[in-house]
């Protein structure tokens, strides 16, 4: 019976939250400078031209009615039509979504096989003349850099010079595993570095939280060797905040995708929601920010109940708040 309650309530508030996103990104989408009418046919439209485009659009609409249809439409579970190729949105999506999820599990499995050993080694070595350190500086300099300019100057690099991984060139990994790889790498890379750098030092702070624990200290003075007291009793007891910032992670990068595949031109669900951005095709720019938020709204739920796996006591108490 908890179980369930918890269930009804999630639910309850997934469809709130994404109710909550579609009013605000139906909303800014008309409220960005220069409308569908002004991009499409140009600064010298003659008035009669944007209001037969309007007419034709629906935007002669009152705003709650064109919201109203398209509500109507997502809970049917259509997304629309592009106001410019006139492709089925829905379609579209589905077609760049194994671009978009293949970046960004590589940008996850890169975060955590180097963000993890970084933040145990920082924590484990956090003393003077320790090495944690330079640990602690590599993810400083992570979390600095943005992730437009970090791209920007890979591909001026790889571009320039011919240091044997492509740039600007997609090939499906169906097609070609190996040069699909060679096309992946870089722009992964590029999307991890933050997320590397975060992992690293909240597995540090976890870490470090752990082995002032009394089993620890225990565990020393039986003489244990260091590495098997982190294997043995720190990695599972740090693991909660490291699992839930993992999973918030995967809803960061595919938002970190719309800058990194508009950088290396791939044809990702990010770069085409940037593309309709500046042509103001809101069908397009809506669905992928709802797509996002869904992905956003599962993955929380999958981390409620992972963590409750991980540690029994979470799971209970998340289930008597809910």
């Amino acid at each position: 019976m908890r179980l369930l309650m918890w269930w009804c309530g999630r639910a309850l508030s997934s469809a709130v939250t994404l109710l909550g996103v579609s009013v605000l990104i139906f909303a800014a989408v008309r409220l960005m400078p220069g409308g569908f009418a002004e991009t499409v046919l140009g600064p010298f439209a003659t008035a009669a031209q944007r209001a037969e485009l309007a007419t034709r659009y629906g935007l002669d609409q009152p705003v709650f009615v064109q919201y109203g249809h398209w509500l109507a439409a997502v809970a049917g579970g259509d997304l629309g039509v592009s106001m410019i190729s006139r492709a089925p949105v829905g379609g579209e999506l589905l077609a760049r979504l194994p671009v978009t999820a293949e970046l960004t599990l590589l940008a996850v499995a890169v975060s955590v096989l180097a963000g993890v050993p970084l933040g145990v080694l920082t924590a484990v070595r956090a003393r003077p003349g320790g090495g944690g350190a330079a640990g602690r500086l590599l993810s400083g300099l992570g979390v600095s850099v943005p992730e437009f300019v970090l791209g920007s100057l890979v591909v001026f690099v790889f571009s320039r010079y011919a240091l044997g991984l492509e740039v600007g060139r997609w090939v499906p990994f169906g097609a070609d595993p190996a040069a699909n790889l060679a096309t992946i790498i870089l722009p992964a890379a590029v999307l991890s570095v933050f997320s590397v750098s975060v992992t690293a030092r909240t597995t540090r702070d976890a870490v470090m939280n752990v082995l002032v624990e009394p089993y620890v200290t225990a565990a020393v003075g039986r003489g244990e060797p260091p590495w098997a007291i982190v294997r043995h009793h720190v990695l599972r007891n740090a693991a909660t905040p490291v699992v839930t910032l993992v999973g918030t992670t995967i809803a960061y990068l595919l938002g970190g995708a719309l800058i990194v595949e508009h950088v290396f031109n791939l044809p990702g669900v990010g770069s085409y929601v940037v593309q309709a951005v500046g042509r103001r095709d809101y069908a397009v720019v809506q669905a992928g920010v709802l797509l996002a938020a869904g992905v956003f709204i599962v993955m929380n739920v999958l981390i409620d109940l992972l963590v409750g796996v991980l540690d029994p006591r979470l799971g209970v108490t998340a289930g008597r708040r809910a």
